[in-house]
């Protein structure tokens, strides 16, 4: 096979994955849901510029702080308490899991911005990181940034026997 030849294979693959992602969602928390990458582009809008490997990249997508809100998460100073005692498991297709405290994505406690990205560099996400992929600023290097997200979960830790069952079983 010439260059040329895998070179179209392998391109063929890659939207063949794409086209395998579901193009939503599920937001699990007090009120969850499903958003679907129409709904999505109809949420308030970010933009963030980071470095990755060397080079400046502009991610677009919706603020998590965004999705939290609307899955019932309080945000400001109505964020306190037992509320705080959450955390946010961002997982990808792959199974791959990360676990944030929710107080990471609350402006009033940091300045950090989190998105789920579904753009970068103003076109679609490449295969392997569609339909979304969590961005982060201020991360030294992008190890909690998980791709392919297909779920967003708020676990409060007063059920933390739970959540650790649930961080146990990732692969």
């Amino acid at each position: 096979m010439t260059r040329v030849g895998l070179s179209i294979c392998l391109a063929l693959a890659g939207s063949v994955v794409t086209a395998a992602q579901p193009a939503n969602v599920r937001v699990i928390g007090p009120r969850s849901f499903v958003a679907s990458a129409d709904d999505l582009a109809a949420m308030p809008r970010t933009k963030l510029t980071t470095t990755v490997r060397d080079q400046s990249v502009v991610y677009e997508g919706v603020s998590i702080r965004e999705l939290l809100t609307r899955a019932g998460v309080p945000v400001g100073e109505a964020f306190r308490g037992r509320d705080l005692a959450q955390a946010v498991i961002v997982t990808g297709a792959d199974g791959y899991r990360i676990v944030f405290g929710i107080a990471e994505f609350d402006p009033a406690f940091t300045d950090r911005v989190a998105i789920l990205a579904d753009q970068k560099d103003g076109k679609p996400l490449t295969a392997n990181e569609a339909p979304f992929q969590l961005v982060l600023t201020g991360e030294k290097r992008p190890a909690r940034w998980v791709r392919q997200v297909v779920s967003i979960e708020i676990q409060s830790l007063a059920e933390s026997k739970r959540a650790f069952t649930l961080l146990a079983r990732t692969p």
